[in-house]
């Protein structure tokens, strides 16, 4: 009988997703005995700052990584999203599990819908992609930074501290927080997050015979477009101290990858690109060529000396 140590973040999100990844290899694989550890990360610590001014999303998987890489976890289960597009040396992803929905949402006090929304409304959101995108929807609202688990940011709501809150439409529907939703954004009004809606196993690249288990849970699909989205990010360089989307879509044998990148005038860039499905990675660094002729590193260049 094999024992695996799983480690997550100790969120009830994160909980949750850790309990459904148990679930579906011990479907798979009933001789397995799976132990979840829950740990509290840096990024869990410290509510006050923005990420983007202490160092970005990483902050959420360092010490999940360290516990793989000293041996005292087997794996991790991460928010894609969360998860940097460059992983420490030794660790890779052993299986991309298939997408949740990737849109983002709006839940407001009063189920007043964006475009119901009063002037001067407050809408908070830790995400500075999410700030932007909302500018460019209605320039006059105020974004306040809201951090927090998701239990954290529906009672801030429910206090009065924002008239409505944009989230991840993923992380209520595994909740079974769906009907709280007031909004759903179509993924052209509100591009997600890279990597949006996709739980991530992370294991050690040498422990092979776990990533033989893990296959049966490794979505192709959802792998080839997340591959795309996190080399568009790896190249644009641009952490969380900028907003930056990404989402790809497979049509017809063709991955179509679509970016967004904002500026902090309000102006934006955006761009697709459509290539073939087995090359996720040439298509990433083929759109972020094309966001650079654009003038994306003006850009992303402006929001570093910003964060600073």
């Amino acid at each position: 009988m094999q024992a695996l140590r799983l480690v997550t973040r100790d969120s009830p999100l994160a909980m949750w997703q850790a309990e459904f990844v148990k679930d579906q290899l011990l479907a798979i694989h009933p001789h397995l005995v799976i132990q979840i550890f829950g740990m509290k990360t840096q990024g869990d610590k410290l509510l006050n700052d923005s990420l983007s001014k202490m160092g970005g999303k990483g902050l959420f998987v360092k010490e999940l990584e360290e516990q793989l890489l000293a041996g005292n976890a087997d794996l991790a289960v991460h928010s894609l999203k969360d998860l940097p597009p460059h992983l420490p040396k030794g660790l890779n992803i052993g299986a991309y599990l298939a997408r949740e929905d990737s849109r983002d949402v709006l839940v407001s006090l009063k189920s007043l819908k964006l475009h119901e929304l009063p002037p001067q409304a407050r809408i908070g959101t830790s995400s500075l992609r999410r700030q932007w995108q909302l500018k460019s929807l209605r320039f006059e609202l105020e974004t306040l930074a809201l951090r927090g688990n998701l239990g954290t940011r529906l009672r801030k709501l429910q206090e009065g501290q924002f008239d409505a809150i944009v989230l991840a439409a993923a992380g209520l529907k595994r909740l079974g927080l769906e009907q709280q939703i007031t909004e759903f954004f179509a993924i052209d009004t509100m591009l997600p997050s890279a990597g949006q809606g996709v739980l991530a196993i992370e294991c050690r690249e040498d422990d092979i015979q776990l990533q033989v288990l893990l296959q049966p849970l490794h979505h192709w699909p959802t792998a080839q477009t997340s591959r795309a989205e996190r080399r568009l990010i790896a190249e644009l360089n641009s952490g969380c101290q900028a907003p930056v989307a990404a989402f790809g879509q497979i049509e017809a044998e063709q991955l179509k990858l679509r970016a967004w990148v904002g500026s902090q005038t309000g102006q934006h860039i955006q761009a697709e690109l459509t290539a073939s499905v087995e090359e996720p990675e040439a298509l990433g660094a083929g759109l972020a060529e094309i966001l650079y002729q654009k003038g994306a590193a003006t850009l992303l260049e402006d929001w570093r000396n910003h964060s600073h």
